[in-house]
């Protein structure tokens, strides 16, 4: 499902003024700890929901660099990334953004080829 505009505005408001949201995705640490990660251009921010909340930001849990990477994900079982020190959880869906947050850090040399260049 994807990030509602609502979870969004909530978001915007934990980054600094000016900044674009180019991806954002929920994770969670355990059962009931969850977070929103936002990454703009120039930064990772991890913002910390409410207890028992998926989609109520209540504050900034970390802010790395843009330069971090967030993925591998990890898809044996439950998808999973290391960022911070921590382990999140993240839905299947959201694998793809995980994946395209990273790509974009390789730049062109990580778009696949022009199967037709010619055209």
């Amino acid at each position: 499902m994807p990030i509602s505009p609502e979870v969004r505005e909530r978001a915007r408001g934990f980054l600094p003024a000016g900044a674009r949201i180019r991806y954002i995705f929920p994770a969670s640490w355990n059962e009931s700890s969850f977070f929103v990660v936002v990454v703009t251009d120039s930064a990772v921010t991890v913002l910390v929901n409410r207890l028992w909340s998926r989609n109520r930001p209540k504050g900034v849990w970390r802010v790395f660099p843009r330069q971090v990477r967030i993925g591998p994900v990890d898809t044996h079982l439950i998808p999973t990334f290391h960022l911070g020190g921590s382990t999140f959880e993240v839905d299947d869906e959201y694998v793809s953004v995980v994946n395209a947050c990273d790509a974009e850090l390789d730049g062109a040399a990580a778009l696949p080829q022009d199967p037709l260049p010619d055209l």
